[in-house]
């Protein structure tokens, strides 16, 4: 395995412009990871060949953009393993994904005196939109917080759980721990009072193989530049029959099948759910993005990035300053350490990283309650971290330099 790896070294890297013609150590990959030339190709390609409306014209053009769309779509249902491309729905990202699940599914189910349970290690996107939807509701959002080492305790879930509960709001990772749920057995606790599940896979995509009827998920959100795509293309799963009950979220062009002073008729699955004119380009950049991830195989990408996240964690247990937030194993940090310098702000931390080429994110990461709350078990003040993050293009040079600029920082703050 090990020589494999370093042949994917080699010839991955290759493959992202980007990494391929600068000298930085990009290690932001939670944030957003770079783009390979296939996908690069693909969606400038489009725009050369194919660029018309989808779903528009009859003439050749058109239907060739058409082809492509439906094409994406399919690629992404077998990627996730949706039984049906139709519970597809492409939108802007994952943040719009948990939207359109809370504000089309969540206001039309929800009643007044009804439950939400949200995880606390949620990412805004999956957090506010249900607070929203409570408050309009009458409903009352219950939170589930993770252990000190970012685990969650299933007996703790079925507390939490009443015949009220309707939703369960959860990562699948979690872009701050990087620790992997156990989705499966929480979709099954859920179901036994007849929820639903929504889940945050926008970490886990690119870096595990996800099946989302294995893990019983009702919805499924992610977003396609997390896992090798363009910006500006994201994915909602829905289960269809869930799908079919619920009102459209945007109105206007092509989410129509009729319509009359009189009465609106909505157009059929996906459709009635994609308002206006679809990224076409986007879908056919995370369609490559897709055949990218298939290429190398999780395989190789697991493999690869779990040796990297070792070198991270275990260096940093050798480091009496340095605070890893969730769990001290390396195998509980799926590609993402966030951490805290002892005395240094994680804003200064990431500017000393970024005078040096190495780049990393220093805030909440958008999960404020999470570093708050984590704060509160250590009986500290806690509101931010840096944090490291690896793709399939990462190597273990980039992260010794990595751990050579770490080590520096407290001197070079004058510690």
């Amino acid at each position: 395995m090990k020589e494999k790896l370093k042949q994917l070294d080699e010839s991955v890297r290759a493959e992202f412009p980007l990494i391929r013609e600068s000298d930085i150590a990009y290690l932001d990959n939670g944030a957003t990871t770079q783009k390979p030339e296939s996908v690069l190709r693909a969606v400038d390609e489009y725009y050369r060949r194919q660029n018309a409306n989808p779903l528009r014209g009859i003439y050749d053009l058109s239907m060739e953009a058409t082809e492509a769309c439906q094409k994406a779509r399919q690629a992404v249902a077998d990627f996730i393993g949706a039984e049906d491309a139709c519970e597809i729905i492409f939108t802007r990202n994952a943040s719009e994904s948990m939207n359109l699940a809370a504000y089309s599914y969540g206001m039309s189910a929800l009643q007044e005196g009804d439950e939400i349970i949200v995880s606390t290690a949620e990412h805004h996107s999956n957090f506010l939109p249900w607070k929203q939807a409570a408050a309009t509701k009458g409903a009352k959002v219950v939170y589930f917080d993770p252990e000190e080492d970012g685990s969650f305790d299933l007996d703790k879930l079925k507390g939490l759980i009443t015949e009220k509960t309707k939703i369960l709001a959860i990562t699948q990772i979690s872009n701050v721990l990087g620790r992997i749920n156990d989705i499966k057995s929480m979709t099954e606790l859920i179901h036994s009072v007849g929820g639903v599940a929504v889940i945050d896979g926008a970490q886990a995509v690119a870096h595990i193989r996800v099946n989302v009827r294995e893990l019983g998920a009702d919805f499924y959100a992610f977003s396609g530049h997390k896992m090798y795509a363009p910006m500006g293309i994201g994915v909602l799963y829905g289960r269809k029959e869930l799908l079919e009950k619920m009102p459209p979220f945007l109105y206007g062009g092509e989410m129509i099948e009729s319509v009359t002073k009189e009465k609106t008729v909505f157009a059929e699955l996906p459709y009635k759910f994609e308002a206006g004119t679809v990224d076409a380009g986007g879908a056919i950049g995370l369609h490559a993005a897709i055949d990218f991830i298939n290429q190398y195989g999780f395989e190789q990408i697991v493999a690869r990035e779990n040796a990297l996240t070792a070198r991270i964690v275990n260096a940093m247990k050798e480091m009496p300053y340095i605070d890893i937030l969730g769990d001290k194993k390396a195998c509980n940090h799926h590609g993402i350490v966030a951490f805290r310098v002892d005395g240094v702000h994680p804003h200064d931390v990431a500017q000393v990283f970024a005078d040096e080429g190495v780049c990393v994110r220093a805030g909440h990461h958008c999960a404020e309650p999470l570093h708050r709350y984590l704060g509160e078990l250590a009986g500290i003040r806690v509101h931010s971290s840096t944090r490291v993050s690896v793709g399939i293009y990462n190597t273990e040079a980039e992260i010794d330099r990595f751990l050579d600029v770490l080590s520096q920082i407290r001197g070079k703050m004058g510690f």
